[in-house]
């Protein structure tokens, strides 16, 4: 459960930057779903923005983490897309403003990569 903690405030975001540049909500619900599959960090590796935070998974949990966390990130990814789409097939000016807003000032993207 700390692994959604750890990732939760920072993830959307992340998904508020992809879903501003989709052309279209069918093409937001297939960039949500390849951001919420695509390679992550966990707490303790590398490239994971709040390790001073959180403690590495021991054991079996490092795979348990991720494949929860993955699922985690679809629903977000989702429920994101209605938000911000809602019954439209253009994203919601009020809610891309939040692109240029950081939680903490940090992100889960790791730097030099684009979303």
């Amino acid at each position: 459960s700390s692994g959604i903690n750890a990732e939760w405030p920072l993830r959307p975001g992340d998904c508020i930057v992809k879903l501003q540049k989709s052309p279209s909500k069918n093409q937001a619900m297939k960039d949500m779903y390849s951001l919420a599959i695509s390679r992550f960090s966990l707490p303790g590796e590398a490239g994971f923005p709040l390790n001073s935070v959180y403690a590495r998974p021991q054991g079996g949990e490092v795979e348990k983490m991720r494949s929860y966390l993955t699922q985690c990130r679809q629903e977000l990814g989702q429920r994101m897309v209605e938000k911000v789409f809602g019954d439209s097939d253009k994203p919601s000016k009020w809610w891309t403003c939040f692109s240029r807003r950081k939680f903490m000032d940090k992100t889960l993207t790791p730097l030099g990569q684009h979303i």
